[in-house]
């Protein structure tokens, strides 16, 4: 079994690649492979309602830039997801919405009952905030939302400040576990016969009549 762990910040090995590498032991500890998933620092672009996702020849999303596609192939090679963001005016950095917001869209069903969870750092502020906002995605897309023992967020403007937060690398350890329980929980439910649930996905109201 695999998770991976989406670094959403520019910066490779900052403050949130910190709290996702935290997860990355513990989830070693308990047998799960991970791989952590750097944004970069290249712009990527937001999705542009131009609905060439939704043609039958189309893949994924057919922008050119090619990190949508790639996070996918990894994404549909995981068995769960972390998405990790920096907090940036009480929400998470541009770039990962925008790669979110292509990923989600164009293949939406490709997540179902894959467990997910949100992880952000911060300085201060603005940190549930920005988990809602990430939350919101495996929400829509019918993903199993992984909780911890408290708000998963970690606090400092450095790494080194972020391994002093003693609560909050707790949590990335208690969410780590959690994680590591409910993959094995559907691995063993699978074992047993247990089927996944079947989505209704017939009604789409528009409200304008």
């Amino acid at each position: 079994m695999k998770v991976l762990l989406l670094n959403g910040s520019p910066n490779a090995q900052g403050c949130t690649y910190t709290a996702l590498q935290e997860i990355a032991k513990e989830l070693q500890k308990a047998g799960i492979e991970s791989e952590i998933f750097q944004i970069g620092k290249k712009p990527i672009s937001g999705c542009i309602a131009c609905r060439g996702c939704k043609a039958e020849t189309a893949a994924g999303c057919v922008l050119p830039d090619g990190i949508v596609t790639e996070f996918q192939q990894k994404l549909a090679d995981a068995d769960g997801l972390i998405v990790g963001s920096p907090v940036y005016f009480a929400s998470a950095n541009g770039s990962v919405i925008s790669l979110l917001d292509r990923a989600f869209y164009s293949n939406r069903t490709g997540v179902v009952n894959k467990p997910a969870s949100a992880v952000v750092s911060a300085r201060r502020g603005g940190t549930t905030a920005t988990i809602d906002e990430l939350n919101k995605y495996f929400l829509l897309a019918g993903m199993p939302v992984v909780s911890s023992s408290y708000w998963n967020m970690v606090h400092g403007n450095t790494p080194e400040e972020v391994l002093q937060d003693a609560e909050g690398l707790q949590t990335m350890r208690n969410l780590a576990r959690n994680m590591a329980w409910m993959l094995k929980s559907i691995e063993a439910g699978k074992a047993a016969g247990v089927e996944a649930p079947v989505r209704e996905l017939d009604h789409r109201t528009n409200f304008i009549r």
